[in-house]
């Protein structure tokens, strides 16, 4: 069986627990994710299977969609709603929306972002999240991400509980701390904040409208339930070769640079619309060569 399954991961299981049990459930090893998702976050998560585990590295840099929300008036050792409360700041008076619009549209395109200490970047040959568990303070990273689009959906103001919930939409590159993002808009808004929930509705080109539960897949384990590769790769620029020069793709081959130069640093090699390969181009920018060679057996 060789595909992409859009997978919609439950909270309470990790990207890896998710694997294991598609492994158990296709009866194959060969079985690998495409991007981390936390145990508290629920969402779409494409499962490679058989062949198409080849994919997994140009899968895993796409742009992701999320809805999340924002609480203001608290922050979080862990910058989510599984940490401890470490400051408190009481939210007197709603925040209005039209302020809330704004701060969000301030972080459209490129910015900044400083790695969470409960993450698995490593400093000094060492993850951040030992470091954080053992009280010690390090550099963390700075790292520079993009925001392609985000809006806000709602909003709502507890005036017992002094907090307000902030839900809002946000496409972004590979690398977007959305936690952090949660704590830098409660910055800009002079509060607190943390995120209190998180919904991965869109991982590449695959949305919450492609996937498949789990309950679902107890039922149903054909290979029907599988995208074919090419679906995981339509961010990719296409080169349509003739059967001549198929045969020296399957035989992973280099070839001449193409009149038209791909636009995307890799790309697919194709025979009539079937997927050959993925090739980039060579160091001597003279040819192109293989990153990946699929079997169309």
């Amino acid at each position: 069986m060789n595909g992409i399954l859009p997978l919609w991961k439950p909270k309470g299981m990790t990207s890896h627990d998710c694997v294991i049990k598609i492994r158990k459930l296709f009866k194959t090893k060969k079985v690998g994710h495409t991007g981390t998702l936390d145990p508290e976050v629920e969402g779409v998560l494409p499962i490679c299977v058989g062949e198409a585990t080849k994919i997994v590295p140009f899968l895993t840099d796409t742009v992701k969609t999320y809805i999340a929300t924002a609480t203001i008036g608290t922050s979080t050792t862990t910058e989510d709603h599984t940490g401890e409360i470490i400051e408190r700041k009481p939210v007197t008076s709603k925040l209005s929306s039209t302020m809330i619009e704004e701060t969000l549209d301030s972080f459209q395109g490129k910015i900044q972002q400083q790695v969470p200490y409960y993450s698995a970047v490593k400093v000094n040959g060492k993850k951040l999240y030992e470091y954080a568990r053992n009280n010690e303070r390090v550099e963390r990273p700075i790292r520079s991400v993009c925001i392609e689009d985000i809006r806000l959906i709602t909003t709502s103001y507890d005036e017992k509980g002094q907090f307000q919930s902030i839900q809002f939409e946000v496409t972004c590159s590979k690398g977007t701390y959305i936690r952090t993002l949660c704590l830098d808009l409660g910055k800009k808004l002079q509060f607190p904040a943390h995120m209190s929930n998180l919904i991965r509705s869109r991982s590449g080109h695959f949305t919450s409208g492609d996937t498949w539960t789990f309950e679902e897949l107890e039922n149903d384990t054909n290979e029907t339930v599988l995208l074919p590769l090419k679906h995981g790769l339509a961010h990719l620029d296409a080169i349509e070769v003739d059967e001549q020069t198929m045969k020296k793709v399957k035989n992973g081959q280099k070839l001449s640079l193409p009149s038209t130069t791909p636009k995307t640093k890799y790309f697919r090699i194709e025979h009539k619309g079937m997927l050959l390969a993925i090739y980039h181009i060579h160091e001597n920018q003279k040819e192109i060569k293989p990153a990946r060679v699929f079997s169309n057996k």
